[in-house]
């Protein structure tokens, strides 16, 4: 069983992940909508993948015996000057990820929930991956500068990301 505390912010981190999801989603339409269709692929498998995470959770809070609260989603910013501003928001959007979830554990830890603690752990290194990625890509983009050549050339290497389905936590 889920304290009352663990309920309510795993439910919080829940909605956070739905959030995530749909703010990747705006940005593969904002890159749709500049004909940047790779960088648009990467950013829709990006919207798969928190959805994914948003079902761990939604499964793990119902496995505990908890009950899962959805929320309002907020509408995402639907603009962006640039690729290498859109990445930049999505890399500052999943550092504030990266903060829910290590104060989960922190919560965790308080209420001595090992579970939850246990359960988190494979979202803290899913954290390294995704933050390892956006920077990767931003660090491409300012390589390039303005060059399209490389903007044609990384559109390309990023139509190739396919979904990987996670292993089971």
């Amino acid at each position: 069983m889920l304290t009352a505390r663990i309920e309510q912010e795993l439910n919080k981190q829940l909605n956070r992940e739905f959030f995530s999801s749909y703010l990747y989603m705006s940005m593969a339409a904002y890159f749709q909508s500049v004909d940047l269709i790779g960088f648009a692929n990467w950013m829709n498998i990006q919207a798969k993948e928190e959805l994914i995470h948003a079902e761990k959770f939604y499964n793990f809070i119902q496995e505990r015996g908890a009950r899962v609260t959805l929320e309002q989603i907020e509408k995402p910013q639907t603009e962006w000057i640039s690729p290498l501003a859109a990445f930049e928001d999505a890399l500052k959007h999943e550092l504030g990820i990266t903060d829910s979830i290590n104060e989960l554990v922190n919560i965790a830890l308080e209420e001595k929930d090992h579970a939850t603690n246990i359960f988190l752990q494979w979202f803290v290194t899913e954290q390294i991956e995704e933050e390892s990625n956006a920077v990767e890509i931003i660090r491409k983009l300012k390589l390039m500068k303005d060059a399209p050549g490389g903007m044609f050339m990384l559109d390309k290497e990023l139509a190739g990301r396919t979904l990987v389905l996670p292993s089971a936590v």
